[in-house]
C-alpha cells in the first residue's frame, strides 16, 4: 500500500488525569477524574493525518498487551495502514502519564515501554514505504538514531521531512541536514537554543533556518505559528477556543501541515489549515479523540 504520509514514532497509552490544580513538589492532591486514550505523538500525528483525509501508514512498535490493542484499533478505525507496526512479545506498549489543570495545561511523564525497540534495524523492513511517501512525519520518543536513519531514507527518497523536535533534546547536524520543516514550541526551540530567552529565542530559529536551510515553524498555542524562511518570516495567527486540554495540540498541527502540503497546497494555506486544526484540538478532551476531522477544519476557515 502506497502511502503519501509515512509516520514514524511513538504509540502509548494516555493515562489521564484531571486536577484543580498541580502538586508542589512532595505534596499530595486528590484527582478529578481518571480516563485511558490511544495517545503518543507518533500515533496522533497518524490519527489526525487520517482524520483529516491523508492516506497514511505508522511505523512503530506496540507491545502484546490490552493497551496495544487500544493503540492499533484506533489507528485502524481511522484507516490507518499499520504493517509497519510490530508487536513486541517482552516489552509493554508505552505509557504516558498525563495530569491536567484546571486551565487546560498539562505535564506529561512518558515511559518508553515497546517504542524504545524500535531501532534503526527494524526500521529497513518500511524502507519501501518511506521511500514511497510524498511527506514523512518524525518525532523524537523513539530512539534518535532511528529518527535519523529515517529521515536519512526519506530525504534520499525525496520526500518533505517534518520534524517535531519533541521531547526537546540536541539534535545532531546529520539528522537537521536530512529535515524541511522543524516544528518545535517556543519551550522546544528555546532549549535548541541553547536556553536562549526572550529575543534571542527568534534569532535562534533565523540561525536554525539559514543554517541548515529548512524552515522553521514555531507553534505559538493561542498565538498561532511563527514561520521562519531564511530572511523571511510570517505570523499565521490562530482562532480562538475555549481551552478544554491541550494535550495532542502539537500533533494535530503537524498532521494538518503534513496533510496539506502532501496535497501540494500552498505553505500558506498549509500553515492556515495548521493552526486552525491545533485549535479545534484544545476544545475537546483527550489526544486521539480530540482531532479535528477535514470538514471541521474547512468549516472553522469559512470554506
Amino acid at each position: 500500500m502506497r502511502s503519501d504520509i509515512v509516520v514514524v514514532g511513538s504509540l502509548n497509552a494516555d493515562l489521564v488525569t484531571r486536577l484543580d490544580r498541580f502538586p508542589a513538589p512532595g505534596q499530595t492532591v486528590a484527582a478529578l477524574d481518571f480516563a485511558v486514550y490511544a495517545g503518543g505523538k507518533g500515533a496522533n500525528q497518524a490519527y489526525a493525518a487520517a482524520r483529516l483525509g491523508g492516506k497514511v501508514s505508522m511505523v512503530g512498535c506496540l507491545g502484546q498487551d490490552a493497551y496495544g490493542e487500544l493503540l492499533a484499533r484506533s489507528l485502524r478505525d481511522v484507516g490507518v495502514n499499520l504493517s509497519g507496526v510490530t508487536r513486541e512479545a517482552d516489552a509493554p506498549t508505552g505509557v504516558a502519564l498525563i495530569a491536567l489543570d484546571a486551565s487546560g495545561e498539562n505535564q506529561i511523564v512518558v515511559v518508553a515501554g515497546a517504542n524504545a525497540r524500535l531501532d534503526p534495524a527494524r526500521l529497513q523492513a518500511s524502507e519501501s514505504t518511506l521511500a514511497a511517501a510524498a511527506v514523512v512525519l518524525l518525532q523524537l520518543e523513539v530512539p534518535l538514531a532511528t529518527v535519523t536513519a529515517a529521515a536519512r531514507m526519506a530525504h534520499t527518497a525525496g520526500a518533505i521531512v517534518i520534524l517535531d523536535p519533541s521531547p526537546a533534546q540536541p539534535l545532531p547536524r546529520e539528522l537537521l541536514a536530512c529535515v524541511d520543516y522543524l516544528t518545535p514550541n517556543q519551550s522546544e526551540l528555546q532549549t535548541l537554543a541553547g536556553g536562549a530567552a526572550g529575543r534571542e529565542v527568534d534569532r535562534a530559529a533565523r540561525d536554525l533556518a539559514s543554517g541548515f536551510g529548512f524552515k522553521v515553524i514555531v507553534k505559538m498555542g493561542e498565538a498561532g505559528a511563527l514561520l521562519v524562511d531564511g530572511d523571511h518570516e510570517d505570523v499565521w495567527p490562530s482562532v480562538r477556543v475555549a481551552a478544554v486540554d491541550t494535550t495532542g495540540a502539537g500533533d494535530a498541527f503537524n498532521a494538518a501541515l503534513a496533510v496539506a502540503l502532501s496535497e501540494g497546497r500552498s505553505l500558506a494555506d498549509a500553515g492556515r489549515w495548521a493552526v486552525t486544526a491545533g485549535a479545534l484540538c484544545v476544545s475537546r478532551a483527550g489526544a486521539q479523540p480530540s482531532m479535528p476531522t477535514r470538514e471541521e477544519v474547512e468549516k472553522t476557515l469559512g470554506r
